[in-house]
This record gives C-alpha cells, sequence and structure tokens, in this order.
C-alpha cells in the first residue's frame, strides 16, 4: 500500500506534516518521526495509559490510533502541554507530591489529569480516580497521584500558578 501524507496542529501552534503508511500508530510517528519521547511505549496494545495524548482536547491512547485519524486535528502531547518556561501546575503537583518514582507512566497520567482538569476544575476524588482508571502505575501507587491532581486542581482553580524556580 502506497504511504500518504498527514497533516495535523501539534500543541496550539505548529503545523506538522509527516508521510506514512497505512495504520501507522500516531504514537510512532510521535517518538520516531518526530522525536516527542514523552509519549512511552508501554504495553502497545491500549492497556496501560502511558501512550495518552490529547486529540482535541480529548484523551486518546496513541499506540491504537491510526495517525490518519488525526488528521486536521490538534495533538496535545506532554511536551506541548508544558510551558516554554517552568512546568505545567500538574506536573509541579507531581513533584511536590511525591507522585511518581519510575515516571514512566507519569506523562500519561499527567495528560489526563489535564483534560479532567480542562472539563471540571474541582474533581471530586472519585472523579479524578475514575479519570486515571485505563491508567496503571507500577510503582508509585495511586494515593499520591490522586492527591497530586486535587492539589494540581487547587492551585489551578484559584488562579495560583506559581513562577519557574
Amino acid at each position: 500500500m502506497a504511504s500518504t501524507i498527514v497533516t495535523f496542529e501539534l500543541g496550539d501552534d505548529r503545523e506538522v506534516e509527516v508521510m506514512v503508511r497505512p495504520m501507522t500508530t500516531l504514537q510512532t510517528v510521535l517518538r520516531n518521526q518526530l522525536g516527542l519521547t514523552a509519549t512511552k511505549e508501554g504495553c502497545r496494545q491500549g492497556g496501560c495509559g502511558s501512550c495518552a495524548v490529547l486529540v482535541d482536547g480529548e484523551p486518546m491512547l496513541s499506540c491504537l490510533l491510526p495517525v490518519e485519524d488525526v488528521a486536521g486535528r490538534r495533538v496535545t502531547t506532554l511536551e506541548s502541554l508544558t510551558p516554554t518556561e517552568g512546568l505545567h501546575p500538574i506536573q509541579q503537583a507531581f513533584i511536590d507530591g511525591y507522585a511518581f518514582q519510575c515516571g514512566y507512566c507519569t506523562p500519561g497520567m499527567v495528560i489526563v489529569a489535564a483534560a479532567l482538569l480542562d472539563h471540571d476544575s474541582a474533581p471530586s476524588v472519585d472523579d479524578i480516580r475514575w479519570a486515571l482508571a485505563g491508567n496503571i502505575c507500577r510503582c508509585t501507587g495511586y494515593g499520591p497521584i490522586v492527591e497530586a491532581i486535587g492539589a494540581a486542581a487547587e492551585t489551578i482553580g484559584a488562579g495560583q500558578v506559581e513562577e519557574p524556580r
């Protein structure tokens, strides 16, 4: 089958054009063609959440998503979520709350948390747990992660985005 050119927006301002074979996953394009390695290769079956990205603001598993399906859409990775100076409040909350150990699951957790907080600035603990249902962490456990997302919600909701250190 012939390769095709797919164009999509990366973050809020960068148009990307890639040549791909049919059914190439977004994960493969992000990591191997664009060098955006925060999107992790975990299970490659959609079961761990480490490959989560936002497509038009909604979390999706890039390991299952053919890149053709994002043509003309906006894709947000951890790299494009992180401000040029400093960290996103969710990232800072993960650091402050010791919400990661090996960090392999962290990009997917942060992406899912960003989508949750974009939709609900004051989620309950149950809302946070529900949002994280598709993300697996084998090191930290979910308590510190849920607490960090709650702390980030308070920071974002109160407009207390900290200045970079």
